[in-house]
C-alpha cells in the first residue's frame, strides 16, 4: 500500500526561501504535469482558466518569495485602476498625473526593495558613519513584473492599447508564472489580445515548446551550473589564487554561463507559455554572434533593450534632437538599464561601458554611412577581406562584452580590478594544456556551449523541425534523456537562475 506523507504534501504550500519553486527542479515538473492536466480540461472555458492559471501563478511566485506576492496583487490593483482612469480622462493634465502616479508607486516599490541599501549606504559614506545596512528582502522578478505592468499605463496613455475590462485579464497577464520572475518582459499590446482568442495549441506549437524546453534545460541545468559550480565561481570568489589565464578564461566561462542561465529560462518560459497556448517573442538571438554592440543589443535581452528604446530612450528624445543629444540619451538609457540589474557602482559602470560603446559606433557609423554615400557605394571589399572583417568584428564585439562582463559578476570593485591585473600582468600561457587536463569538463562543456552557440539558424530551426515531427513517444523519450543527464550532471542542490537577484 502507498502511503502519503501530510507533512510532506503541506510542505509544498509552505514558502521555503531554501527551495524556490523553478523550472529546472523536479518538484515543478511534477506539479506542471498535474497543472496541464487541470488546464486541458479548462481549455475551452474562459474565465475559469484565467482564474485556475492567475491562481496557479500566484501559488508559484508565492513559493518563489513568500508573502511578497502581495506585491504583485498590489501592482496588479494599482495599475488596473489607474489604467482605466487615464482611458476615460479627457483632460491631460490629470491623465499625466494619474501616469505619474504608476510611475511613483511602480517605481517607487522597485526603489525601496532594490536601491534603499545603495543611498543608505552613500549617505554613511558621505556622513562618516559606520554603514549598516537594513534587512530588507528583495522580491524575485519585481524588477520584471514592474516593467511589465508599467508597459500597460504608459500604452494606454499613448492611446496604444484600451484597457481590459476585466480585472483577471489584467491578474493574468502581470502574474502569468512562465515569465514571471525572469523574463521575458512581456509587452501589454503583444499579450493582451491573446486572451479573447480560444486556446489553441498546434503540432508545430506543441513541438517548438518541447524543443525550447528541453534547449533550455540543457543550457542551464547542465552548460551553465556545471560550469559555474566547478569554475566560474571558483575563479570570481579568489582571482588572485589563479593565473591571468585561467581568470581569462573563468571571464569567458562567465560570459557563456550568464547566457546559457537566461537565455535558458527564457528558452522554457516561451516553450512551456506556448504549451498553453500563448505566444512569447524571442528573447535571445545568439548575441555573440553580433558584429557590433548596437547588434549586440538587438540580440541580447531583447524584451528589455526594446523596453528601454521605447519608454526611456524615445522618451527623452531619441535621435531627434541632434547627434550630441543622442549620444547622451544613449548613455543615460544605458546607465539606467545598468541600475536596473543592481543597485552598485560596478552595475553602473557596466551599463556606461555599454552606453559608451553605443555611442561610439553610433558614431563611427554615420561616417562610414557618409563615406560610402559620397563614393557612390564605390567601396567594395575582397570577400576573403570581407570576411576576415566578419570574424574580427565579431571578436572585438565579443571581448568589449567579457571585458564589462567582469564588472557586472565580480562581488566588488575590488575583485574585477584584481582580475584584470591578474590577465594583463601574471597571464602564464604556458599553462594552457595543464589547464586543460586540471579542468577537462569544464572545457569541454565551455567547448559545446560556444559551438552550439556559433551553430547557423538554419541548422537549428532543422533541429526544431525534427522534434516536431518526432511522435508524442520520441517527444517523451527526449525529454526524458535530458532529465536523466541533468540529474548525471547535477553536483550540488538545485541552482537558482542569476537573473532571480534581479
Amino acid at each position: 500500500m502507498f502511503s502519503i506523507d501530510i507533512h510532506k504534501l503541506l510542505d509544498q504550500f509552505r514558502y521555503n526561501p531554501e527551495e524556490p519553486l523553478i523550472f529546472n527542479s523536479g518538484v515543478f515538473l511534477f506539479l506542471f504535469l498535474g497543472f496541464l492536466i487541470i488546464y486541458t480540461a479548462l481549455s475551452k472555458t474562459h474565465r475559469p482558466k484565467l482564474l485556475f492559471v492567475t491562481l496557479f501563478s500566484l501559488y508559484f511566485y508565492y513559493k518563489s518569495s513568500g508573502l511578497y506576492f502581495l506585491l504583485l496583487l498590489s501592482t496588479t490593483l494599482i495599475d488596473y485602476t489607474l489604467a482605466r482612469f487615464i482611458f476615460q480622462s479627457t483632460s491631460p493634465w490629470k491623465r499625466s498625473s494619474l501616469l505619474a502616479a504608476s510611475l511613483v508607486a511602480n517605481l517607487g516599490l522597485l526603489g525601496y526593495f532594490k536601491y534603499t541599501n545603495f543611498l543608505h549606504e552613500l549617505f554613511s559614506q558621505a556622513a562618516g558613519i559606520t554603514y549598516q545596512p537594513f534587512d530588507i528582502f528583495l522580491p524575485v522578478g519585481i524588477s520584471f513584473f514592474t516593467f511589465q505592468s508599467l508597459s500597460y499605463t504608459i500604452d494606454i496613455y499613448r492611446r496604444k492599447l484600451k484597457p481590459v475590462d476585466h480585472i483577471l485579464d489584467y491578474a493574468f497577464f502581470v502574474s502569468f508564472f512562465p515569465q514571471l520572475v525572469a523574463g521575458p518582459i512581456v509587452r501589454a499590446t503583444d499579450f493582451l489580445p491573446q486572451l479573447s482568442k480560444p486556446t489553441f495549441v498546434s503540432k508545430e506549437m506543441f513541438g517548438r515548446g518541447v524543443y525550447l524546453i528541453c534547449t533550455g534545460l540543457f543550457k542551464k541545468a547542465i552548460i551553465s551550473n556545471y560550469i559555474s559550480l566547478n569554475f566560474v565561481d571558483r575563479i570570481f570568489d579568489a582571482p588572485t589564487l589563479y593565473s591571468g589565464l585561467e581568470n581569462l578564461f573563468g571571464v569567458y566561462g562567465y560570459a557563456l554561463q550568464i547566457y546559457c542561465d537566461f537565455s535558458g529560462y527564457s528558452d522554457m518560459a516561451i516553450g512551456i507559455a506556448l504549451l498553453l497556448g500563448f505566444h512569447f517573442s524571442i528573447n535571445f538571438d545568439s548575441p555573440y554572434q553580433s558584429k557590433n554592440i548596437t547588434e549586440f543589443w538587438r540580440r541580447w535581452h531583447i524584451s528589455l533593450s526594446t523596453w528601454l528604446k521605447d519608454y526611456l530612450y524615445i522618451s527623452l528624445g531619441g535621435n531627434r534632437k541632434g547627434k550630441i543629444r543622442t549620444y547622451i540619451n544613449l548613455l543615460i538609457t544605458m546607465l539606467l538599464g545598468g541600475l536596473w540589474h543592481g543597485a552598485a557602482f560596478r552595475f553602473i559602470l557596466w551599463g556606461a561601458l555599454h552606453g559608451a560603446a553605443l555611442a561610439v559606433h553610433k558614431f563611427f557609423s554615420s561616417i562610414l554611412s557618409r563615406a560610402t554615400t559620397l563614393s557612390n557605394g564605390t567601396i567594395i571589399q575582397n570577400p576573403l577581406i570581407k570576411s576576415l572583417g566578419s570574424i574580427g568584428s565579431i571578436l572585438l564585439t565579443f571581448h568589449f562584452v567579457c571585458f564589462s562582463w567582469i564588472f557586472f559578476r565580480a562581488s566588488s570593485m575590488e575583485v574585477a580590478y584584481q582580475m584584470i591585473s591578474q590577465i594583463t600582468g601574471h597571464f602564464n600561457p604556458q599553462i594552457f594544456f595543464e589547464f586543460v587536463s586540471g579542468y577537462k569538463g569544464v572545457v569541454f562543456l565551455m567547448g559545446l556551449g560556444f559551438i552550439l552557440h556559433f551553430i547557423p539558424a538554419t541548422t537549428e530551426q532543422k533541429a526544431e523541425e525534427l522534434v516536431t515531427k518526432m511522435p508524442l513517444v520520441g517527444k517523451a523519450a527526449l525529454v526524458v534523456s535530458i532529465i536523466i543527464l541533468v540529474v548525471q550532471t547535477k553536483s550540488a542542490g538545485i541552482q537558482p537562475f542569476i537573473y532571480f537577484q534581479f
